[in-house]
């Protein structure tokens, strides 16, 4: 086989290095709500890590921040602006269950 024909060599693909979703000069702190709201899903759930791009220690300094925040009603535990509802309903019984055949 010749060299001059690799068939499995990888083709070097150029990628957009990410900026860092924090910045060097934010503070991660319970009262920077713009900071932290970034971090917080729809209904109020923190993001994971693989999300956010974070690093570890920055990670749970985010996770302390919400929390501390939570505890203090800068932030709500959940977000209840979305109501589930349920559009069909269907008979419970208490009783013991018959089988149809």
């Amino acid at each position: 086989m010749e060299k001059s024909k690799r068939p499995f060599l990888k083709s070097k693909r150029s990628f957009r290095r990410r900026l860092p979703p924090i910045g060097s000069g934010d503070r991660i702190d319970y009262r920077n709500m713009s900071l932290i709201s970034r971090f917080i899903s729809e209904q109020g759930k923190i993001l994971s890590r693989r999300v956010n791009r974070l690093t570890l220690k920055q990670q749970r300094l985010i996770t302390i921040a919400i929390k501390q925040a939570r505890i203090l009603s800068s932030l709500p535990f959940l977000n209840n602006e979305k109501q589930f509802e349920r559009t069909e309903s269907t008979p419970r019984t208490t009783g013991p269950r018959t089988r149809n055949k």
